[in-house]
């Protein structure tokens, strides 16, 4: 394994963030922050050859964009980071056993985690903040498009840790190769825990090759059902930003569903949308009335339905009951986030209970799955599976537990 030793100084790096206090882990990250904004232009001019290769129409090109404002937010997400309590060391558990000894289980690092990305530079800096507070070194494999923009983002970090001291190991950014990324999955013993953060391919190739352990997550189809009692107003504003936004993130709405009922206004709900130019894949219903009025329309076919678009393209398709718009969900899901717009609270209770999602919406656009949105700082992905996190990850989520017993003496019979 040609990076063997890469790995091996990573794990051993990771063991000294131990000796770090909580607040020598914040100002290390508040200097990495005022760093990145004291470097925009050399990010920026990085960045800006990453983009240039790329053709503006891939729907990954936003995904891939910094810019002035985004590098703000990214600094001001890892300042965010600094002030939150630090997730080491709580005790979750305590119990004395009837022959004395005393239980105590407490939260601590995984040690050293792996994350996989695409053309997201932002993930390097997200990535870094959130293992750096948790007391775990991270090994970066970004994509080949963002090769120089994650280099000078690595770059700009190595050098902070190096003023105070810290190994810069501790955030190792991998060759932006297939074969790094099949040798990250192999490295048993010194990777504790890989992250995927992309496409459904990347997402499957992960989970089918790896030999350490995998939490998915990114790949989101998502769906918003409009009820027979939704308000149109409301619609139009949540279904506009569930789309719009950002439509290469993976919380952008893909398909809406609406009731037959309320086919008539469907015209007035997706209108805004034409003025982002978003592409409408209509079935049957939904197509005889939009057509001659809504400018960018065409039929939907099969593949209209269970695809993520990342793209400003949106499937639409008309159900007759909500029993209809669970099934479709159930079908065609990714169980990242859904949402219901109705003002029928039995109706919106039920679909919240029904769907097997990390993140389920009642009058509320799926673009508030992030991290930040919820509380939590930056996050590192949005976990798709039921095993261990799900939903937004951040701090809590990246730290596991050990448990530390104390006897005076005592032998087992």
């Amino acid at each position: 394994m040609q990076l063997e030793e890469t790995f091996k100084r990573v794990k051993q790096a990771s063991k000294t963030l131990a000796t770090l206090s909580d607040q020598q882990r914040n100002d290390v990250l508040n200097a990495v922050a005022d760093a990145i904004t004291d470097n925009k232009a050399r990010i920026l001019e990085a960045n800006a050859r990453d983009l240039a290769k790329m053709d503006k129409a891939n729907p990954l090109y936003d995904r891939l964009q910094l810019t002035e404002k985004r590098l703000e937010d990214i600094a001001a997400d890892m300042r965010n980071v600094a002030t939150l309590p630090s997730p080491l060391g709580h005790v979750t558990k305590q119990k004395t056993l009837p022959n004395g000894l005393r239980l105590c289980r407490v939260s601590v690092p995984f040690g050293v985690i792996g994350m996989i990305y695409e053309a997201r530079p932002n993930v390097t800096y997200d990535v870094f903040s959130l293992c750096f507070k948790s007391g775990n070194a991270c090994v970066l494999k970004g994509g080949r498009d963002a090769v120089a923009s994650n280099e000078a983002g690595v770059a700009v970090i190595h050098e902070v840790l190096a003023r105070f001291g810290v190994s810069p190991d501790v955030g190792t950014l991998l060759p932006a190769t297939h074969e790094a990324t099949g040798e990250m999955l192999n490295a048993v013993g010194y990777v504790d825990l890989c992250i995927p953060r992309g496409g459904r391919k990347l997402i499957d190739f992960v989970r089918d090759t790896a030999r350490i352990p995998v939490i998915e997550t990114g790949a989101g189809v998502v769906n918003t059902y409009f009820d027979k009692d939704g308000d149109l107003e409301m619609g139009k504003a949540i279904i506009l930003n569930a789309k719009t936004r950002r439509v290469s993130v993976c919380n952008a709405l893909d398909c809406l569903l609406v009731h037959r009922e309320r086919i008539d206004i469907l015209y007035q709900l997706v209108k805004p949308m034409a003025e982002k130019h978003v592409i409408i894949y209509a079935d049957e219903p939904a197509f005889k009335v939009l057509d001659g009025q809504y400018p960018y329309l065409e039929r939907a076919t099969a593949e209209s339905f269970g695809t993520e678009f990342m793209d400003y393209k949106l499937a639409i398709k008309t159900v007759g009951s909500l029993d209809e718009a669970l099934a479709h969900i159930d079908e065609n899901g990714s169980g990242h986030s859904e949402a219901i717009i109705t003002r029928d609270e039995q109706a919106a209770r039920r679909f919240q209970a029904h769907v097997d999602a990390a993140c389920v919406y009642w009058n509320a656009p799926t673009s508030f799955t992030d991290g930040a949105q919820f509380g939590l700082g930056a996050e590192i992905g949005i976990s798709t599976q039921k095993l261990g996190p799900r939903g937004p990850m951040a701090l809590e989520e990246i730290t596991t537990y050990k448990w530390l017993i104390e006897g005076e003496g005592q032998t087992r019979p």
